[in-house]
């Protein structure tokens, strides 16, 4: 990790449907940053709120309820913590007690109606909370801290405690970090270390450790908000808070849930406006997590796909050890922005730099092969025998001598080059020792990223405790996994904030004519049949084949004539949900005859199968595309996502899909589809010509924006099969499912 100096890089809580594009996908429909007050089109903000948490960080008074100084007690240990705090932000501690009238000789308060000023932080000590922040609302206190436990992480008992403990808060004006929370906020932050700092979240104060220990490695932390069960302040908050402080450099972030997934979108996007790295552990990968997160916080921790695609949308780089945020987070507060994004791995060790390069490439980076004027240059010091090309192998004698900067200075000279990665497997002095001082010298001198890998087990070598630890400039590691992984993100998170545009920037704030007309379509707590879904998809612009609905042989016939042969018929009714499987779908009809005798066969299996049905479907026969499939689904988390995929058979055989969190635009929605395994057939193989890409991509925005707009109406959607066509021909919706709520 990097050292101990300089660097240099410089709410609401309810559900998103704020609308990433108009009807068609294009430039933005206001072309202007989302301000305090702008709301979406169902009346939802588009900015993030900001709490004033300075007087929660550097309060000027602090109140401790239930302040103790007897020996053996816990609220003793508190007590003192917090005054020694105080004492160090500069503020004036009044512990307040009923029966003592001093405490650690501090004159103590009865009462909170008795304390002599308006308190900026109230600490709450007692085992029940809830009259005093009745009591801390006639004071005008600003911010409280609850540390009990017994609320929403117990069970449903104490889930309407606090319930009853948020409605007293939201009533008194107080802002409350907790319940079930802990002193992580008022521990002692290094005041000797410059550099951008780390803020640091965490809903469990002992997985923040190891991030609070980078301050022994020489890194500077600023902030910790140990978030308990947000019944008020809640991990968007102070996401939304830290995002704006300029000493910070990262907010490095351990999640088990979420308190609202619209609260947590904005604040990230607040994050991504600022280029503000966000680094995330969150917890719920498996079944076994999520249950376990959920009886530690009381949280939600959403559908793990769903939460995967929020913050990759935004921008918040996710690992999934402590150690991977602990070293990503310190690599992406303090390293400059790159100027290329190609990386050469540099080793004294011909295994050593082809093991580390298969895992770099691997982990897709950019390894280019250095040019050969530039692999000329490097073999005046390097043998002849030895590759140069990348990884460069040096042999191990040159970085003995004189040789050894020149190499690392020609490699960083590459204008491809924007990162040197140099593990060094173990101490092997003073070969090792003289490579670790050219590194950290040339690092000093360059404004590419330099990283070393210390493989030794041992740690206390000088080389790595004083030189290595002690550069600001050199980012060290102790694993190439962890490098790597903190490489990759450190690359990702600069491109995605170059190019970062706000999807709540282009939010229209009033419903479209589609919205209008599909109001007409909806049944509350109804399946819609086929016919009405299709007109439904129809009402935002999506194509689907020409067909009639029908409820005679004879008007199938004429049906099929006005369509034109080969035709398709299905049963239609609302309750059908699997009408291949029961043989309820007919295909290549080529004749009048075939056509009569399809409608008797489709009715009397509905009448076989007890279907009920308001009709036949006579359809346009669609072929020769990729078959893919769109879809709406509820999260508890952040309500309407959209899923898009390999469709047909394929989406229950190889589940081959991708999940986008509203909003999102164009882009995103591309980088869904290149996420797919299947991407390829889109691309065209086996003499396929490629997909209409472009008519895809429109299809799924134009999803989205139903959803958001149909949001409290559409529980669930699903296109299949999307016949995506050869490419200037568009995407026809062959099939639709929509169930109301």
């Amino acid at each position: 990790m990097l050292g101990s100096t300089h660097g240099t890089l410089t709410t609401d809580s309810r559900r998103a449907r704020a609308i990433a594009c108009g009807e068609r996908p294009g430039p933005a429909v206001h072309g202007r940053p989302a301000q305090d007050g702008d709301l979406d089109v169902s009346g939802r903000p588009l900015h993030a709120d900001v709490p004033d948490l300075d007087h929660f960080f550097r309060p000027r008074s602090v109140a401790v309820i239930g302040a103790s100084d007897a020996e053996g007690r816990p609220r003793t240990g508190v007590t003192r913590q917090l005054a020694d705090w105080a004492e160090r932000v500069g503020a004036r501690l009044y512990p307040v007690h009923p029966s003592r009238p001093s405490v650690f000789g501090l004159p103590c308060s009865p009462s909170v109606a008795d304390l002599p000023e308006q308190v900026d932080l109230a600490v709450v000590l007692v085992g029940d909370p809830l009259p005093v922040i009745e009591e801390l609302a006639e004071a005008k206190a600003r911010f409280a801290v609850v540390f009990a436990s017994g609320f929403a992480e117990t069970g449903p008992e104490g889930e309407a405690a606090q319930r009853r403990l948020a409605a007293a808060v939201e009533r008194s004006g107080v802002r409350l970090l907790g319940p079930n929370t802990n002193l992580n906020a008022f521990e002692h932050f290094r005041d000797d270390l410059d550099g951008p700092a780390i803020a640091l979240i965490t809903q469990s104060g002992h997985q923040g450790r190891p991030v609070f220990a980078l301050q022994e490695l020489g890194i500077r932390l600023s902030h910790w908000a140990p978030t308990g069960n947000e019944a008020d302040l809640e991990t968007a908050d102070f996401l939304s808070y830290f995002a704006e402080q300029p000493e910070i450099g990262a907010i490095a972030c351990y999640l088990e849930g979420l308190k609202d997934g619209r609260s947590f979108l904005l604040a990230a996007d607040r994050a991504a406006r600022r280029g503000v790295p966000v680094v995330a552990v969150k917890v719920g990968r498996t079944e076994t997590g999520a249950r376990t997160a959920a009886s530690h916080t009381g949280k939600l921790t959403g559908a793990d796909a769903v939460v995967d695609a929020a913050l990759r949308q935004y921008g918040v780089i996710r690992v999934d050890g402590l150690d991977e945020l602990q070293d990503t987070a310190a690599l992406l507060a303090r390293a400059r922005p790159p100027r290329a994004d190609g990386v050469v791995v540099y080793s004294i060790s011909g295994g050593t730099g082809a093991h580390v390069a298969d895992l770099a490439t691997e982990a897709g980076l950019r390894l280019p092969v250095l040019s050969e004027a530039r692999q000329a240059e490097l073999h005046q010091w390097i043998p002849e025998y030895l590759s140069v090309a990348n990884p460069v192998d040096n042999g191990g004698h040159p970085v003995g001598d004189r040789r050894g900067r020149k190499i690392i200075d020609a490699i960083l000279d590459d204008p491809e080059v924007g990162v040197l990665i140099c593990p060094i497997t173990g101490p092997f002095p003073p070969l090792s020792d003289r490579l670790v001082r050219d590194l950290v010298d040339a690092a000093e001198h360059t404004d590419k990223l330099v990283c070393v890998v210390w493989g030794s087990p041992v740690g206390t070598e000088p080389a790595y405790r004083e030189v290595l630890l002690g550069s600001s400039r050199v980012a060290t590691f102790r694993t190439v996994g962890n490098c790597l992984t903190a490489v990759r993100a450190y690359l990702a998170h600069h491109r995605f904030t170059t190019a970062y545009r706000s999807p709540f920037d282009e939010a229209p704030r009033t419903p479209s004519p589609s919205y209008r007309k599909a109001q007409a379509l909806m049944r509350p707590g109804e399946q819609l049949s086929e016919h009405a879904a299709k007109q439904l998809l129809r009402a935002y612009g999506i194509r689907v084949p020409r067909e009639q609905l029908v409820t005679s042989a004879a008007a199938a016939v004429r049906a099929a004539g006005l369509v034109g042969y080969p035709v398709v018929m299905k049963a239609s009714g609302a309750r059908i949900a699997h009408k291949t499987e029961l043989g309820l779908v007919k295909i290549g009809l080529t004749s009048a005859s075939q056509v009569r005798d399809a409608y008797r066969e489709l009715t009397d299996i509905a009448r076989y199968e007890d279907v009920s049905l308001d009709g036949v479907l006579v359809c346009q026969m669609v072929e020769q595309g990729v078959e893919m499939v769109v879809g709406v689904t509820h999260d508890d988390l952040f309500g309407p996502t959209v899923t898009v995929g390999l469709g047909g058979v394929l989406v229950e055989v190889l589940r081959d899909t991708a999940v986008g969190v509203p909003p999102f635009g164009e882009e995103q929605a591309r980088d869904m589809l290149a996420g797919l395994r299947g991407r390829a057939l889109l691309d065209g193989v086996r003499g396929r010509p490629p997909a209409d890409l472009d008519a895809l991509v429109e299809v799924v925005l134009r999803v989205q924006r139903m959803a958001l707009e149909l949001g409290d109406q559409v529980a669930e959607l699903d296109i299949n099969p999307l016949m995506v066509l050869p490419q200037g021909q568009g995407a026809v919706a062959l099939d639709a499912l929509a169930v109301c709520r």
